[in-house]
């Protein structure tokens, strides 16, 4: 009967972020009526756990699980953001924001940073930046969400969160475990395969427990007992491209405000994140082993963090790259068991979110068709390797050349993906999104832009337009987007108006 080729028991080894977004989903889009889900975690493994920034995906994520947004935010400290500062990237004392959102306006036929191009052309020095009403927000510390104004930068307002990683995942562990996820509180001991195939029939944990399951969902972060430990699933690695393997972390209290964005600053090796809670600012020193050591790496980040840290500084390491094949016999390896590329740019998530998005989309039956896992897997590469690309642009498109570090960043190879979106830029600043990657056009040219990196000229069509008409039209923009964002309330008035953590002190 076609009912006993159905998945009836879904077994999700690792809580975290990954393991219990992934309970959540499928909870919520599976029903436990159609399949049982179980999680497995131990409470004294522990999961990598650090003040979270993400990017606007994770909106549409809560959305479908119907989650109230304000009721969020209270339960997990969050803050919003409106996009990334980087500092001291391009050169030292420079500083860009990469805004989320749509800088611009339609001006004629081509994207709107060709007009801005030709305005740069002409001698007018508006950075990119000063066209996108979120980053004019975050520098001023304003945050709103979208307000129902037709015809206004107001409206289309795009924004994330900053939020505490750990209260995110308690937050979903209790949205599925109401919803029927059975949690179990324990560590794997015996991992039994299928001998005709080596698929997984079950796991059997130190208490003496057995968990069956139809498909394993391999949660367990960089160990990766399933994906890699049992199926040994190849992993490659990318740390010549991103030599960035390590970071030390620690909480402070709050003394330079509550901005609606992430702050990157680049160091001798690496970079420093702040990412601004309600309840307090995480920061963590994010640098290569291969040119700095772990104690220069500690005293980086407490001789820089604005007050004195909140506990001992915590050591994260780890190998970037990709699992080659996420997705083996009746396992899918789903976050940093998959793969993990370096924090910069706030999509670890991401990630996870696309993966199970992807998992919903080809969902399986016991007969496991390895067409299905191929498909799964190849976009699974192109994703990922989209992804390294974006991140490996913020290290090459460098002119600092002040530590080893730099210089090695600044002259090393990089793929033949990325080398080609350079040279498309570099001539007539063209650029092609493929492959449904995640970053788009505007992201690529604020990374270009704010680093220094500009084309020979611009798209040839600009010329369509006269100088006086584009001059009149981009005056026009930038006077509308002034005149916007100065009604835009300051960014913890709004959290303090909507949706503060009732808990917590409330502090200007």
């Amino acid at each position: 009967m076609q009912d006993d080729k159905r998945i009836r028991k879904v077994v999700i080894l690792g809580g975290g972020s990954a393991g219990w977004m992934t309970a959540a989903l499928l909870s919520k889009q599976l029903t436990t009526q159609f399949c049982d889900i179980t999680l497995i975690e131990s409470e004294e493994i522990g999961t990598v756990s650090v003040g979270e920034a993400t990017i606007p995906q994770i909106i549409q994520f809560n959305a479908v699980l119907g989650i109230d947004e304000n009721e969020f935010i209270k339960k997990t400290n969050a803050t919003f953001k409106l996009g990334i500062q980087f500092k001291n990237w391009g050169k030292i004392g420079d500083d860009y924001i990469h805004p989320f959102g749509q800088p611009g306006t339609a001006v004629g036929p081509l994207p709107f940073y060709q007009y801005w191009l030709k305005m740069r052309q002409l001698g007018f020095d508006q950075d990119y930046e000063d066209y996108s009403i979120e980053a004019l927000a975050a520098r001023d510390g304003r945050f709103m969400r979208p307000a129902r104004i037709e015809n206004s930068p107001l409206s289309s307002i795009a924004y994330a969160y900053h939020f505490d990683a750990t209260l995110y995942a308690q937050y979903l562990r209790e949205f599925s475990c109401e919803k029927g996820v059975v949690r179990i509180e324990g560590k794997v001991d015996t991992i039994k395969q299928r001998e005709s195939d080596g698929f997984i029939e079950k796991l059997k944990l130190a208490n003496g427990q057995e968990v069956e399951g139809d498909l394993f969902i391999d949660c367990s972060g960089f160990k990766g007992l399933l994906i890699d430990k049992t199926l040994g699933a190849e992993y490659v690695d990318w740390r010549h491209w991103l030599p960035c393997d390590s970071a030390v972390v620690a909480p402070c209290a709050i003394k330079n405000g509550v901005n609606p964005n992430t702050t990157s600053t680049a160091h001798t090796a690496g970079w420093q994140w702040r990412i601004p809670l309600q309840n307090r600012v995480g920061n963590g020193c994010v640098y290569s082993s291969q040119f700095m050591s772990r104690d220069s790496a500690v005293n980086n980040l407490l001789s820089t963090i604005e007050s004195e840290p909140l506990a001992e500084p915590r050591d994260l390491k780890w190998i970037t790259g990709y699992r080659k094949t996420p997705w083996v016999k009746n396992v899918i390896a789903v976050g940093l068991s998959a793969g993990f590329v370096e924090p910069l740019e706030s999509t670890g998530l991401h990630t996870i979110q696309n993966a199970i998005s992807k998992l919903m989309i080809m969902f399986p039956t016991k007969d496991f068709v390895q067409s299905d896992i191929d498909a799964y897997n190849r976009v699974s590469e192109l994703e990922f390797a989209r992804l390294r690309d974006f991140i490996i642009l913020h290290y090459k498109a460098t002119q600092r050349d002040d530590s080893e570090f730099w210089r090695y960043c600044k002259d090393m190879d990089v793929p033949d993906t990325l080398k080609e979106k350079f040279e498309l830029y570099q001539e007539n600043g063209r650029f092609w999104r493929q492959d449904s990657e995640l970053f788009g056009e505007a992201s690529w040219i604020a990374v270009f832009a704010g680093q220094n990196v500009f084309p020979k000229a611009p798209h040839p069509l600009v010329d369509i337009l006269s100088d006086e008409k584009l001059k009149d039209e981009m005056g026009h923009i930038q006077q509308v987007l002034s005149n916007s964002v100065m009604r835009i309330p300051k960014h913890f008035d709004y959290i303090d108006k909507y949706c503060v953590n009732p808990q917590l002190k409330q502090t200007g």
